[in-house]
């Protein structure tokens, strides 16, 4: 059989205007800021009209550790959406924006995948409504205004060796990562070392995914620690007075993006915090607004459950008042093979042996989600190569670990294949067994904070810290920062700090190679083993095959 791909699907996308979109969640049109026929902005005057709707219900997607195999997230949190349409609810799907760089890098799109996407796809994928680049003017200004400062006179008395702002820019380029600024002379200012961090990895762009609106957005920016003095006490951005234009630049940003997937179902797309370096959700006004005008919300988290689900119920549902009423996690038959040490290239052959032997990693990750007292459903993204024998074998796994398995075919079938998902969904939403609490309290100490995380969610038996990062948490923590969480910054791809460990492993230790304090965020980042915020392009990248056709269509996204 053969199959159209993920761009082929997209292009033969009947869409609705979104004005019909908008109709279908109660946003007048009046309210709907129109990006060409297929996409539009939110008014801040309607998010303000339905904060008193009483909400809908609150479905998270997260999934096992990643995998050269695919997993699937979003393509499932699309399809889930659908699903829950199909069957008579009023739902809304919440997913992230894609950053360019991993667009042009390896990583492809972000807009899920065969009959489960959210369209115009070539549009997500690329400028979509100018946030990114909104976000990126922000920062830029306020780089430009520190080291303006330093020039005419230095007032706050900035020790150029501790400016901690970094530059960004919205691409993989390796060779900014460390520079040295300011060169040329006396008429150019003060030269420095300095760096660029992709513009996902940008403290402005946590901020606008955490804010409630413009006046918690100015606030936030201004609390932004950007620099310390020679007695190292900390120079905010307030002090630099960029607050209130930096405002001024990401007014638009801040307005949620309405789209919609295949079948004409409401989507916002908003938002795109880096998923290991800052808290990986899309945007605190999206959901929150999507659950005002929804019966449910569908909202994905970044990577694994490890990094992802974690960040989601133990930052932005803190942050932000919320609680999910049921969590989905994603898993395939290929990923698991590919846990249990099957090679790529190998998995399309039947395996059951090694099917069993990768499951610990799905276990792993369903203790944890259920230890944040939400309940569970693991849903079988399927391929065409799955046999009867192997998805067997994964929903008796799932099963023995007190949950269920569900087989999910909205890739090839949409929202036919995930009614079975929706319907499980919505009993275990619905059922009334979620006690959610956050994995530690707001008074918790920092350095236990961190442990408490490596300890029951990555199961290490310690945390190696030197005394200069819990000297450095203590001061924070004196400072009136100690009520902060923790945002965990480490691999991807492994429970450890090692991504070539897979599966579910113990008795490992986890370095802390530094702390940072993201004030206006509100979250102390702990950055464990090589985490890059700026990552490189590979040898390859797929800008190489990105183009425009003789049809005038772009080719190579996906």
């Amino acid at each position: 059989m053969s199959y159209k791909s993920d761009i082929e699907i997209a292009r033969d996308a009947n869409k609705k205007p979104i004005q019909e979109i908008g109709a279908k969640l109660g946003i007048p049109s009046e309210h709907l800021l129109p990006y060409g026929h297929d996409k539009a902005k939110v008014s801040q005057a309607f998010i303000a009209s339905v904060q008193g709707n009483k909400a809908g219900k609150l479905i998270l997607v997260t999934a096992i550790n990643p995998t050269p195999a695919g997993e699937g997230k979003t393509t499932t949190t699309v399809g889930l959406g659908d699903g829950l349409n199909r069957i008579g609810k009023k739902a809304t799907v919440c997913i992230r924006e894609a950053s360019l760089g991993p667009n042009f890098g390896m990583k492809g799109g972000a807009a899920g995948g065969g009959h489960a996407q959210v369209v115009p796809m070539e549009d997500m994928n690329l400028h979509f409504t100018g946030d990114f680049h909104a976000i990126t003017s922000a920062h830029s200004l306020l780089s430009a205004m520190i080291d303006n400062h330093i020039y005419w006179g230095n007032a706050q008395d900035i020790d150029t060796r501790r400016v901690v702002w970094r530059r960004v820019v919205d691409m993989n380029d390796r060779s900014l990562r460390q520079i040295t600024s300011s060169l040329g002379g006396v008429s150019n200012g003060f030269a420095r070392e300095d760096g660029f961090d992709i513009t996902v990895a940008s403290e402005v762009m946590a901020i606008l995914c955490l804010a409630r609106d413009l006046k918690d957005l100015e606030e936030r920016l201004g609390s932004m620690i950007v620099a310390y003095r020679r007695d190292k006490s900390p120079v905010f951005c307030r002090d630099i007075k960029a607050e209130g234009a930096m405002t001024v630049l990401l007014k638009d940003a801040m307005q949620p993006n309405l789209v919609q997937t295949l079948e004409n179902n409401p989507a916002f797309v908003h938002g795109g915090p880096f998923a290991n370096i800052a808290h990986g959700c899309n945007s605190v006004i999206a959901t929150t607004t999507a659950l005002k005008i929804s019966d449910y919300v569908v909202t994905e988290a970044g990577f694994g459950a490890d990094l992802g689900a974690e960040k989601f119920m133990n930052i932005k549902c803190r942050k932000a008042g919320l609680a999910p009423d049921c969590v989905v996690i994603v898993a395939t038959v290929r990923a698991m093979k590919m846990n249990g040490g099957v090679a790529k290239g190998d998995l399309g052959t039947e395996n059951v042996a090694a099917v069993k032997a990768g499951c610990p990693n799905l276990g792993r990750h369903i203790e944890n989600v259920k230890s944040f007292g939400v309940p569970v459903v693991v849903a079988i993204n399927h391929f065409v190569t799955d046999t009867e024998a192997e998805i067997a074998a994964v929903k008796d796994y799932v099963a023995g670990h007190g949950a269920e398995a569900v087989l999910s075919r909205h890739w090839e079938l949409g929202s036919e294949g995930s009614e079975p998902l929706a319907r499980k969904v919505v009993e275990l939403a619905e059922g009334g067994t979620g006690n959610f609490r956050p994995l530690y309290p707001d008074e918790m100490p920092l350095f236990d904070k961190i442990e408490t995380i490596a300890k029951r969610i990555y199961r290490a038996d310690e945390v190696l810290a030197d005394q200069k990062i819990r000297t450095q948490l203590k001061d924070w923590e004196a400072q009136g920062y100690g009520n902060l969480p923790v945002c965990m910054a480490k691999t991807q791809y492994s429970f450890t700090t090692d991504p070539n460990r897979r599966g579910a492993p113990t008795g490992h230790s986890v370095p802390v190679r530094e702390v940072r304090l993201s004030a206006g965020a509100g979250f102390v980042v702990v950055v464990c083993g090589e985490i890059m915020t700026m990552p490189g392009l590979p040898s390859k990248p797929a800008a190489e095959n990105i183009r425009i056709n003789d049809a005038g269509q772009i080719e190579g996204l996906f």
